[in-house]
Order: C-alpha cells, then sequence, then structure tokens
C-alpha cells in the first residue's frame, strides 16, 4: 500500500465538481493505496510547484498524482510548474502515454504533455485533465507500476533506494 496525494489542476473544477479527480481517487483506493491528502490548486505554476514541494518533503507521501494543466494554452503550466522539481524524469512514462493515446484521440495525443519523474524519493506523475486521459494514464501504466507483484519490475521495488546517494555504493 502506497501513500498518494492527489491534485486537480484546474480554474474551474472544485471538490465538489471534479470527475478526473473522482475517479482517480476511487482507482487508487480501489487498488489498495491510501489517499493521504487531495486538493485543487488554480493554473498557477507558483502554487503548483510550492503545493507539490510540501508534498515531497513529506515523509507520509510517496507519490503524487496530479490531473490538468498540461495542454500547450497559455494557462497550462503543470510541466512547467513540477518538471523543475524533479531528480530525474521517467522519461518512458509520457512516450508510452502518448502512444496509448495514439490509439484513442489520434493524432491530437501530441498535445499532451504529461510527464512522471521522482523527486526527493517521490514518484509523481503529471497527467492530463480528461476522465478518458486519466482513465488510460491509471489502467494502462501506473496501477500496475505501483503494484509490487507486477513482473518483472516495478516502481514499488525501487522505492527503498530512491534516495541513495551516488558516491555511495548500494547496501
Amino acid at each position: 500500500m502506497l501513500s498518494i496525494a492527489l491534485l486537480t489542476i484546474s480554474d474551474s473544477r472544485t471538490l465538489e465538481n471534479d470527475p478526473s479527480g473522482d475517479l482517480l481517487q476511487q482507482r487508487l483506493i480501489d487498488a489498495g493505496h491510501h489517499l493521504q491528502t487531495r486538493a485543487i490548486c488554480p493554473d498557477d505554476r507558483y502554487r503548483i510547484r510550492a503545493l507539490v514541494s510540501q508534498w515531497i518533503v513529506d515523509s507520509a507521501v510517496d507519490v503524487v498524482i496530479t490531473t490538468g494543466g498540461t495542454g500547450l494554452t497559455g494557462r497550462d503550466g503543470s510541466p512547467e510548474a513540477i518538471g523543475p522539481l524533479l531528480d530525474k524524469t521517467i522519461d518512458g512514462f509520457g512516450e508510452l502515454f502518448r502512444m496509448l493515446s495514439f490509439q484513442t484521440i489520434g493524432t491530437s495525443s501530441l498535445q499532451s504533455r504529461c510527464l512522471a519523474g521522482v523527486a526527493n524519493g517521490t514518484f509523481i506523475f503529471v497527467l492530463p485533465g480528461s476522465q478518458d486521459a486519466v482513465t488510460t494514464a491509471w489502467e494502462r501504466l501506473i496501477s500496475a507500476q505501483l503494484n509490487s507483484e507486477t513482473h518483472p519490475c516495478n516502481l514499488v521495488q525501487l522505492r527503498s533506494r530512491l534516495k541513495e546517494s551516488a558516491d555511495q555504493p548500494p547496501t
């Protein structure tokens, strides 16, 4: 079981009107994970960065998942807000997500600037805001990688090594 913080990035959504956030919350609970906290934040890169920064220094949070703000409009700034916080990116996440999305939405998938990475030992997934995108990301990628029984490997088994120092041999 992992402890997950969930953030919806939107200028118009509330906790009472957030279908993508509701969907993610239900899916992570159904998978046996713990919802540590959930919030809504306006599409403002500095407010997003401040909130996510609080979560990545909180030892009670293992994973942060955001939804919204990954498009190309002037207000979309999730990748710019969160990218600088990452110690390492998980490039394959965005590549696979766009490949899977192409099967559903065709070339419109190139507009997705979703990303994933690790910051201070915390996994972070930055997802588009649509329910279809959230469903694709959770069901086809994230759920399996947050399951310790996924073989041949998964992100859960890496957790204990995420904060290793580059100048120290593994224990």
